[in-house]
């Protein structure tokens, strides 16, 4: 699994470069609606919706940075620190460093860097190789997942900025259906050390107008969503709602489990709730 050769066990392309554009608009949108107190509101643990808002511009500026201008200078690793170690210190040092930038000037920036991002993915190679993609097993991962997975961040942080400011989810299937998509081909790496016979299936159904349906195979080399004959032998059913958030660890796993559906063979049924499809 994984090899540049043959990436087939991660299930069919998603092409979400049409999407940045839209995605950005929303999320500028909802910035530019918020007042002084939601600014100031936590977005996730240890971070406002000013700093989550920093750290979006962070991202948009590493990708740009690195893909389109091949800049290679910036924090490394420090010794014995691991990558999602280190993921999380260089976040945490950009937020701070960004503490001098307003809401509305991080707001500006944002309009104009989601430009740059959108036709970088616009002018990219879906069939290429990207950066590993490490909570779908893909290193390298091919470039259209890497893209899709940038789109399911920029999404799930406008979905924190508005649950903490008193929105609910946008469930636009638009945008939510290949986020959903791209969360769900984690499931052959969640399901890597999980038994079971050659042939076997796991089926995944979220219900709902951004749902769809995923189904796992396990072959002589692992886990894989590539299209495949047979009854699973067990099918999970949830919502869109307990799906995006197990995936990005709203709802811990017995909590999704709680809301959702498992029939037949529940040993494999419950493995699939411990996907995640985030760095943590």
């Amino acid at each position: 699994m994984g090899t540049m050769d043959d990436l087939s066990w991660l299930g069919p392309p998603i092409d979400a470069r049409p999407l940045f554009p839209e995605e950005r608009g929303e999320l500028l949108g909802l910035l530019r609606e918020l007042d002084a107190d939601e600014w100031r509101a936590e977005a996730v643990p240890g971070w406002t919706v000013r700093d989550l808002t920093a750290h979006v511009l962070g991202v948009d500026y590493g990708r740009i940075s690195r893909d389109r201008d091949g800049h290679r200078e910036g924090p490394a690793p420090r010794p014995g620190e691991t990558f999602e170690e280190f993921i999380h210190r260089i976040n945490q040092e950009w937020v701070d460093a960004a503490a001098r930038i307003s809401p509305r000037a991080l707001t500006e920036s944002l309009d104009m860097t989601g430009a740059a991002i959108a036709a970088l993915w616009e002018g990219g190679d879906p069939d290429g190789r990207s950066l590993d993609v490490s909570w779908a097993g893909a290193d390298p991962a091919p470039l259209w997942l890497d893209c899709a997975r940038d789109l399911t961040e920029y999404w799930t942080h406008r979905q924190q900025i508005r649950h903490a400011t008193g929105r609910g989810t946008d469930g636009n299937p638009r945008l939510l259906g290949p986020v959903l998509d791209t969360f769900m081909r984690a499931l052959p790496h969640t399901l890597r050390h999980t038994a079971a016979g050659i042939g076997e299936q796991v089926r995944v159904i979220v219900e709902g107008p951004a749902g769809s349906a995923w189904t796992a195979t396990r072959t002589s080399t692992g886990w894989s969503l590539a299209s495949r004959e047979g009854a699973p032998a067990a099918t999970v059913r949830m919502d869109a709602e307990t799906a995006w958030r197990l995936c990005t660890r709203g709802l811990e796993p017995r909590e999704a489990l709680a809301r959702g559906h498992v029939e037949g063979d529940r040993r494999l049924g419950t493995a699939v709730f411990e996907i995640l499809s985030i760095i943590r």
